[in-house]
């Protein structure tokens, strides 16, 4: 019985180590992934694809300290959408919301937690590089 109780006070400590709450950095990451991923299905929707085709392209790197300009000019964009019918859509509307959640997250919850490695704006308008199939195989 003692055997029974260890193992089940083990198993519920590594349950609860196992789920640590994320970091305001990684709450960053992954909303501009997400981000820059419901941009390129956006893309792909007949629908979507005309409202978003005056907005530049996305790309987001939060560690570049362009994204708080371009992230500001794209919710200026999709609060001015030229048809009303754009911005109904509750697809754009979504987007919208993420754009600027991960705005406010930016400048308001992780103020000094981001390190900014480069300042190039054009590089948010560029698709990332495609990972170095090198690096794979070292894993």
């Amino acid at each position: 019985m003692d055997l029974l109780r260890k193992i089940v006070l083990l198993s519920t400590f590594l349950v609860i180590a196992d789920s640590v709450p994320p970091t305001c950095y990684s709450a960053v990451l992954r909303l501009g992934k997400g981000i820059t991923e419901l941009m390129g299905r956006l893309e792909t929707f007949s629908i979507t694809k005309r409202c978003l085709a005056n907005l530049p392209k996305l790309y987001i790197n939060v560690h570049n300290s362009c994204v708080m300009v371009k992230l500001r000019d794209h919710l200026y964009a999709l609060d001015n959408l030229i048809t009303p019918q754009c911005r109904e859509l509750k697809r754009i509307a979504v987007l919208k919301l993420r754009i600027k959640r991960l705005y406010n997250m930016i400048n308001r919850v992780c103020y000094r937690d981001l390190v900014f490695f480069t300042d190039d704006c054009a590089e948010l308008e560029r698709p990332p590089p495609p990972p170095d199939p090198q690096e794979d195989l070292s894993k």
